[in-house]
């Protein structure tokens, strides 16, 4: 059932019977990359996600609820639309980040089922999620920033810091743009699960059923958690800082 459709993306219950559980379908053309409209839309379906999930009746709100995110063809997301990001300045980077920042500390679990590439702003959408499914036979996850000769921001780089915690894979990640295969990204800790094409979704969504009795009662209870389990990371992407290396003037 089709709860939000707008031009960049569709929020979806995929189970009548339950529903607190979503999908989010991304479908910013063929490489889903952000756009101001495309963040703006995002946040919409989240306002929408919030006032389902404050509507419900107890029974249906102790089942707790989840979503997922996903997309169609070759990419999950190419990142940014980076020309007009660099032009816009603070106008795209601030609210941005703070979806990233949503995303991250949303009050229902989240998971992504990665269809294709995840490559710059789009895998940190993706780190963003709780868990993180992705396609077995197709697709790279990666931030590929040193090849494109940008600097990540404060917010951006603390992200991929709470989500890719090992020294050597966080270094292959920023310092090589090394392009993660699923099989690499399971090993490295940061995909939960490579599966084929045609399981994706099914997984993604047997992950999100599992998970959202930890959001019984639709409470504030889950929010609260990953806000303080990623406190460092919330103050960052909310701060608003956008001059990499801003710390460093008096070396």
């Amino acid at each position: 059932m089709s709860l939000v459709d707008l031009p960049l993306v569709r929020l979806t219950n995929p189970d009548p019977l339950f529903p607190s559980l979503f999908i989010l379908h991304l479908n910013n053309g063929a490489e889903n990359r952000f756009t101001l409209q495309f963040v703006h839309e995002l946040m919409q379906a989240l306002d929408h996600i919030d006032h389902v999930l404050d509507t419900l009746d107890s029974t249906h709100a102790e089942r707790g609820g989840a979503l997922v995110t996903t997309s169609l063809g070759k990419f999950y997301s190419n990142g940014l639309a980076i020309e007009a990001a660099m032009e816009q300045g603070d106008t795209f980077y601030v609210p941005y980040m703070r979806m990233l920042a949503r995303m991250l500390t949303l009050r229902i679990p989240t998971v992504a089922a990665i269809n294709g590439h995840a490559f710059a702003g789009g895998c940190m959408f993706a780190l963003a999620h709780d868990y993180r499914v992705m396609r077995a036979d197709r697709g790279w996850i990666a931030m590929n920033e040193v090849d494109l000769g940008i600097p990540l921001i404060p917010g951006m780089a603390a992200i991929v810091k709470a989500k890719i915690t090992h020294a050597n894979y966080l270094r292959d990640c920023l310092l090589a743009g090394h392009r993660f295969k699923s099989s690499d990204a399971v090993a490295a800790g940061f995909i939960d699960r490579a599966v084929s094409q045609d399981e994706l979704v099914d997984t993604a969504l047997e992950y999100a059923r599992a998970l959202a009795p930890k959001a019984s009662g639709l409470s504030q209870k889950l929010h609260l958690i990953k806000a303080e389990m990623y406190r460092d990371t919330v103050t960052m992407l909310l701060a608003g800082g956008t001059t990499p290396g801003g710390f460093m003037s008096k070396l």
